[in-house]
């Protein structure tokens, strides 16, 4: 669990040096889906784009057609989710800008949504590469080295993120009856923006799009850290070390251990909700970097 914090941090300031200048400058671009956009959006559009779902796009100042805005809503494959992604890989699903009242997801369609973004194909080698760090750093030693203890670290880091998904995105808002989407606000400076991300960890949508208190988030995340921690992490043991034959390893499952992993969860989750405020500008800064005058093709 903490190399995967590592590479959380890591995505953050990926994001935080390009949101910043975008932020600050406290630019709002709405990307609300309409038939047909008026003149004065168009002008309120400091990218120079139309929604995705508009036909044309008005032509930039240098004459060459802006690149497209990233995935509007509705546009996923289950009807009012996103087929974004983060850094153009990871899956961002359940992420959406705009912040109007959508009609809510059907517990099928929380589930399918969920296992989407759970099963995708960059999930795979992410898995791998943090449970070869987890290895390297000789996290939950009861698992020992080798392939055999690669194998354990893999299947125990595709574990846990099975399980905090499901039981955060799908099964405790279909109990409870909240959306398990986040809706990214695109107002205000780089301070209003971490705060309402961050306050999302707490605050959510109810099915019926009245704001209500993440019990999805902070139990579904307890429940997750629960389970895995007291179904298939290491129990106490005795490994042969080259120094020691008979070294006795504690129990992970422990109290203590779920505590630490359930905190460990939320901060990841608070970190992952950041860096999805901030994509939609570093999304837009990257594509005017490619698209400019020297990198357009």
């Amino acid at each position: 669990m903490k190399i995967a914090m590592k590479f959380a941090v890591g995505i953050a300031l990926m994001s935080a040096v390009p949101a910043l200048s975008v932020g600050q400058q406290g630019s709002s671009t709405s990307s609300e889906p309409t038939a047909s956009p008026s003149p004065q959006q168009d002008k309120q559009d400091s990218s120079g784009q139309k929604p995705a779902d508009s036909a044309e796009q008005k032509p930039a100042a240098n004459g060459k057609t802006p690149p497209p805005a990233i995935e509007e809503v509705g546009a996923g494959k289950v009807a009012g989710t996103s087929n974004d992604r983060l850094f153009y890989t990871l899956p961002n699903f359940l992420s959406l800008q705009g912040q109007e009242k959508l009609p809510p997801l059907t517990a099928k369609d929380k589930f399918k949504v969920v296992a989407l973004g759970t099963f995708d194909y960059i999930e795979y080698p992410w898995w791998g590469i943090l449970a070869a760090i987890n290895q390297a750093e000789d996290n939950e030693q009861g698992y020992g080295q080798g392939w055999v203890g690669y194998a354990k670290r893999y299947g125990s880091t595709a574990g846990d993120s099975m399980v905090e998904n499901f039981m955060v995105g799908a099964v405790f808002p279909s109990v409870l009856h909240q959306d398990p989407r986040f809706y990214q606000s695109e107002r205000g400076g780089f301070w209003r923006k971490s705060g309402y991300a961050v306050s999302r960890i707490f605050v959510t949508r109810g099915d019926s799009g009245s704001p209500q208190f993440n019990f999805s988030e902070i139990f579904g995340s307890a429940t997750a850290a629960a389970i895995s921690t007291y179904s298939y992490h290491p129990r106490s043991t005795f490994l042969s070390t080259p120094t020691n034959p008979h070294l006795f390893v504690g129990s992970n499952r422990t109290l203590a251990q779920t505590a630490s992993t359930w905190e460990t969860q939320l901060t990841l989750d608070t970190i992952t909700i950041v860096v999805k405020e901030f994509w939609p500008d570093i999304h837009r800064k990257l594509s005017h970097k490619t698209s400019g005058p020297e990198g357009s093709h």
